[in-house]
């Protein structure tokens, strides 16, 4: 092996070793699962901006952008960053933000959060989300593909995706 493959193959290890200890590991999203998710679940209109979480190789965006509407890739893995960008490039409906979504805000413009999470973190996932609605101060649809989202009542199911309505919170007065 040479130092230069034995170096690449380091760096790959490191990296998503480090996207394991802090986001979920890197399972892709089925594009069938998505044309559902997207048809019968939550009909996407152009008018729609969706933030993807862990966005890995960018299916989810591909798949936004082809029904007409934008999408926001967060991705903290830096190979999938690379791997989304060159998968999308040239589409001006997707953009992808190499950053960690625990630091992150959402745009202003968000009107759905996909998230293909994970046991450990889908609870925190969706305090995430809550707490950007309140900061947005409007409603995001919230889609959960693979688990539901504690604390919260799915208003819709379509497979092994789950629909959830994430309104803003009103501030108690003091």
């Amino acid at each position: 092996m040479t130092l230069i493959a034995i170096i690449t193959l380091t760096v790959l290890v490191a990296a998503f070793g480090f996207v394991v200890a802090f986001g979920a590991p890197y399972v892709p999203s089925r594009r069938s699962d998505l044309k559902v998710a997207f048809s019968k679940l939550y009909k996407l209109k152009a008018s729609d901006t969706v933030v993807d979480i862990g966005s890995g190789d960018g299916v989810v965006l591909r798949e936004v952008s082809r029904r007409g509407a934008r999408a926001v890739g967060f991705e903290i893995n830096p190979f999938l960053y690379a791997v989304s960008r060159l998968l999308s490039r040239g589409d001006p409906n997707v953009q992808v933000r190499l950053i960690n979504l625990w630091q992150a805000d959402f745009p202003k413009e968000t009107t759905v959060v996909y998230v293909f999470g994970e046991g450990r973190d889908i609870d925190r996932m969706g305090k995430k989300v809550q707490q950007q609605a309140n900061r947005l101060n409007r409603e995001l649809a919230f889609i959960s593909y693979g688990f539901e989202v504690p604390g919260y009542v799915a208003t819709k199911k379509a497979g092994a995706h789950y629909l959830y309505h994430i309104v803003p919170l009103q501030p108690r007065e003091a």
